[in-house]
């Protein structure tokens, strides 16, 4: 397999946009995943480009591949992953067939554009000129693609860290998704950094009443509860909650902003006032919001298997989410004094995270951003989803997001990503890859 498809075209590390179309053109879909021929293609192409690789997997069909860039000495290490399954597209009704990784006016479109591998192209694109540049960090940096993130990663990241700790011995920071895309507030450009994110807590709620014959009219019973509890979720916000993460990146929005956009985001951060001002930002408020609050969804109701009969018990499964810090027992006991107490709750699963992040790769890639776009302004991400790194955290490894895309105003990447039509400009994978080389060029271990 050669770096270029042909003698005249540049290696493929100067082509990352073609590396993310060859990446799209392999169905990932999770589920199932099936990401094998995706992890030997690229196998092929890093021990192309000169790289020992192994492949660690829990299925032979969902594999994860592991490369070594040596340091100079037993410095510490880096690591930078990524994963290659993606969301399904069924119901979405695309403008470009979503696994053809075609490139339309500058374009890649294609299913994993942005989520994410548009970032495992940056990535692999960074490695494979790091060997070739022949650059030598301090340390070793690994470069790992990872299976099954869309679905928990009990095949990728997780069955790593619980199996093959060994291999991250020596890591202290990460680089991963997500972050480094520019978020627009009033006339600014910010480029948040992913420094921590919410933590994973599934709910369940039962909700019981009597039950009986179809026949009889029925009030107050388990449907009708089940109303008020959908409603209430619907309409209310659970407490404010403002974390330290939160509150640097938003007062580093507010002092870069003019009235009335810095007195509104100020005011987000009074816990007071905090959710009239979402109000006010109406639907720009959505980026916040769930930074200043746990947060649940319903998204699976089941009650009832007969038409004639009336269910005595119906049940809900609640997305929810925490704040670093929060614990299933505080969504528990918030939820409850939303809904009331006559609905029982049950954990059906937690992956935790580290209440505080480590900030000490922070200011070195915001740098990197600074240079890359004066008129940018970096600020530290509380990610509202979750990520591989609440895996790779209890190995005391800090994740920071950090994927750079200069994406055009009025592109919303918040929209696009696990949505139809999703796509990247290549000029926003050159620029990304740029910026990830920098970070492995200037990587001082601490």
């Amino acid at each position: 397999m050669s770096l270029s498809s042909t003698d005249e075209q540049a290696p493929f590390y100067e082509r990352p946009d073609e590396l993310l179309q060859r990446l799209i053109r392999f169905e990932t879909t999770n589920p199932p995943g099936n990401e094998r021929e995706c992890v030997e293609w690229i196998d092929g192409v890093l021990r192309d480009g000169g790289y020992e690789t192994k492949i660690l997997a829990k299925d032979p069909e969902r594999p994860n591949l592991l490369a070594r860039l040596k340091g100079r000495d037993e410095a510490q290490s880096l690591l930078l992953y990524g994963h290659i399954d993606v969301v399904p597209v069924e119901g979405q009704n695309w403008q470009h067939p979503p696994f053809e990784g075609k490139n339309v006016n500058g374009w890649v479109w294609g299913r994993g554009a942005l989520d994410m591998k548009g970032g495992v192209a940056m990535m692999l694109a960074t490695f494979l000129r790091a060997k070739a540049e022949g650059l030598t960090p301090p340390g070793d940096v690994l470069f790992l693609v990872l299976s099954d993130e869309e679905s928990g990663g009990d095949y990728g990241a997780k069955y790593l860290v619980e199996e093959h700790a060994r291999l991250f011995d020596g890591v202290r920071y990460a680089l991963g998704e997500f972050g480094g895309f520019p978020l627009y507030v009033g006339r600014r450009r910010f480029y948040p950094i992913q420094v921590a994110e919410k933590q994973l807590c599934f709910l369940r709620a039962v909700v019981r009443g009597p039950g009986g014959h179809g026949a009889l009219p029925m009030r107050g019973g388990a449907m009708a509860k089940l109303a008020r509890l959908l409603k209430r979720l619907d309409r209310r916000r659970l407490p404010v909650h403002v974390t330290p993460v939160a509150r640097r990146s938003i007062e580093t929005m507010a002092a870069s902003s003019t009235f009335p956009t810095g007195t509104i985001l100020r005011g987000l951060l009074d816990p007071r006032l905090t959710d009239r001002m979402l109000d006010v930002l109406r639907s720009k408020g959505r980026v916040f919001d769930p930074l200043l609050h746990n947060s649940v969804n319903a998204t699976i109701v089941r009650g009832g298997e007969k038409i004639n009969v009336i269910p005595s018990e119906v049940t809900v499964e609640l997305d929810g989410r925490l704040l670093p810090g929060y614990t299933p027992a505080d969504a528990i006991a918030e939820l409850r004094r939303l809904v009331g107490e006559d609905i029982a709750f049950e954990v059906i699963r937690y992956d935790p995270g580290p209440s505080e992040p480590d900030m000490g790769l922070f200011d070195a890639l915001a740098g990197i951003l600074r240079e890359a776009d004066p008129d940018g302004i970096p600020v530290p991400l509380l990610f509202p989803a979750i990520t591989d790194a609440r895996f790779f955290s209890r190995l005391g490894i800090q994740t920071y997001g950090f994927l750079p895309m200069k994406l055009p105003a009025g592109f919303d990447f918040s929209q696009t990503i696990h949505a139809a039509d999703e796509r990247i400009p290549a000029e926003a994978l050159n620029f990304g890859a740029a910026a990830i080389y920098k970070a492995l060029q200037r990587f001082e271990p601490t």
